[in-house]
């Protein structure tokens, strides 16, 4: 019945069987038989026909007022749904912890938002694991030891170069550590992961092997961001990405300590459940991205 509703509302606002033919790309005829099958399906005459006009009855009036706002919201909606996936405009919302927006995101921002400035971006700024089909997101950004099942992921970043870093006034005073050992006599600043509930480890890489260190912990934050801004304020070393800091390390308000003993850390990623794979926005992110950050 939706086809002869459709060819129904055709005829009315265009005043007859050729002008409904010619929008609907079909023949007259067609036109004709699939109006006789509605009037004959719903038991009235729509239109009263002449040889010289078609005319709508009492009935044909009140469907035509009844049914053509909605028909045209339905109509409306099925192309949008049709091309949703294939439209270079929309929103992407997406999660990403601070560290990786200010390593991928933050340095492209601009560039991205004037190539494609009918995509909207929100971030949802987010340490811990997130399950994006529950809450809402198109994708989500973290290191490659952190993605969730049954995603796909593509990578943005080579492997991460570790920091531990602190401010130099902490170092004047306190002396710079030599040895990874070193740090048990320090004041440190550790980092508790949102999901896990735990305080990341330090890790070191001490003549070919990797050693875990528990220092004597000063402070303990579950943002990356709030642990190099205590770091800078001298409260202690703190561990973070040195891509996260190395723009306070080359305006000396941090000095990283200890280099030589740390390990690479996972690549970012971005991640994204498969229904997802065809949308068009994420497409242009994901290919913008990798060109800029690889």
């Amino acid at each position: 019945m939706r086809d002869g509703l459709g060819v129904f509302l055709e005829v009315a606002r265009g005043g007859s069987l050729s002008a409904a033919a010619r929008r609907l790309g079909i023949s007259v005829s067609a036109v004709s038989h699939r109006l006789k099958a509605l009037e004959t399906d719903m038991g009235v005459e729509l239109f009263a026909r002449t040889t010289r006009s078609i005319n709508l009855t009492a009935a044909g009036s009140v469907l035509l007022e009844g049914i053509g706002p909605a028909f045209d919201e339905v109509s409306a909606a099925i192309e949008q749904a049709r091309t949703a996936g294939h439209a270079t405009t929309g929103t992407l919302k997406l999660t990403i912890p601070w560290s990786a927006y200010k390593i991928v995101i933050a340095p492209h921002l601009a560039e991205f938002s004037s190539t494609y400035p009918d995509i909207r971006l929100e971030f949802s700024m987010n340490e811990g694991m997130v399950d994006i089909v529950r809450e809402g997101f198109h994708a989500g950004f973290r290191l490659g030891d952190m993605l969730a099942d049954g995603m796909i992921a593509t990578r943005l970043t080579p492997e991460l170069k570790a920091a531990y870093s602190t401010a130099p006034a902490y170092l004047d005073q306190h002396g710079r550590p030599d040895h990874p050992q070193d740090l048990l006599h320090h004041r440190c600043i550790r980092y508790r992961f949102v999901s896990a509930n735990r305080i990341a480890d330090w890790r070191f890489n001490i003549d070919g092997r990797e050693v875990t260190i528990d220092p004597p912990t000063r402070l303990v934050f579950d943002s990356f961001r709030a642990v190099v801004r205590a770091a800078r304020d001298g409260h202690g070393i703190g561990w973070s990405l040195r891509a996260v800091v190395e723009d306070h390390v080359a305006n000396g308000s941090l000095e990283t300590v200890l280099d030589r003993f740390t390990f690479p850390h996972p690549p970012f990623y971005i991640f994204y459940p498969e229904q997802h794979r065809r949308l068009e926005p994420l497409r242009l992110l994901i290919d913008f991205l990798s060109r800029r950050t690889r």
